[in-house]
């Protein structure tokens, strides 16, 4: 991983950071994940394996440090890698729409899901849930997912061009 590939990276974990402490938590006390958006960012910017594990960790602890979920530390440390994974695969398997908005817009509504899936399910087998998965899932996950997927369709381009221009990036 390139220095400025991970400055960048660390950058857009920032924007995360702060997004994910200011957001308050809602039912149950689970928030809108929007880390979880500049973390699939950092991974299409710079799919590698090193960069992708990099991120995964950083988030992971980044979530784990701002969570307001009951045993929330532990299930974000376990959700982030996981999502990280799955959606560098996804990402990888798609090669031949890289760069095409609907791709990116995509990957970030399956990867929100299965986040939300893998930290509901991981907090319910570490601590238990303060409210019923149905419950959570309907009101928190799947309108995090919508706001997440906007927001990539958004953000991706700007990115996108930015990164083009000043030749951060390298598309494969």
């Amino acid at each position: 991983m390139k220095s400025i590939q991970l400055a960048l990276s660390g950058v857009l974990l920032a924007v995360g950071l702060v997004l994910h402490a200011v957001i308050p938590g809602i039912l149950g006390a689970m928030k809108f994940d929007m880390l979880l958006t500049m973390m699939f960012l950092a991974i299409i910017l710079f799919p590698n394996i090193k960069s992708v594990a990099v991120t995964a960790l950083a988030t992971g602890v980044i979530s784990a440090l701002t969570t307001t979920f009951p045993g929330g530390q532990l299930a974000n440390m376990i959700d982030k890698p996981i999502t990280a994974i799955i959606v560098f695969g996804l990402y990888s398997l798609l090669k031949k729409y890289h760069g095409h908005v609907a791709l990116v817009a995509t990957i970030t509504a399956i990867g929100t899901l299965i986040s939300g899936t893998i930290f509901l399910t991981s907090a319910a087998v570490i601590t238990g849930l303060p409210a019923p998965f149905v419950a959570l899932f309907l009101t928190v996950v799947l309108p995090t997912t919508v706001v997440n997927t906007i927001v990539m369709t958004v953000l991706y381009p700007i990115l996108q061009t930015i990164t083009k221009r000043s030749n951060l990036i390298y598309q494969t």
